[in-house]
């Protein structure tokens, strides 16, 4: 099945060369994948994995190692940022 990843700010350093300065990529996923599984290959530090959101929707910690994503989602993570 087919979502939408996007990875913001610093993170997009980690989505393919040609992906970045969009920050999206479609991504093809197996059914029934969960937040966890889909950015295991990308290497992303967890400390970094802060905001994460599934169709606009903010998902808790707790449940990125068991929420899975259904065909058409968007995954849009973002790191921590501080600013005033």
């Amino acid at each position: 099945m087919q979502i939408t990843f996007k990875l913001y700010a610093s993170l997009t350093d980690y989505l393919p060369a040609e992906r970045r300065l969009g920050n999206r990529m479609p991504l093809e996923v197996a059914p029934g994948s969960t937040i966890a599984q889909v950015i295991e290959p990308f290497s992303l530090p967890m400390s970094l994995v802060h905001l994460v959101l599934i169709n606009g929707v903010f998902v808790p910690p707790g449940e990125r190692a068991t929420r899975t994503l259904v065909e058409g989602d968007v995954l849009a993570i973002w790191p921590p940022i501080a600013g005033g």
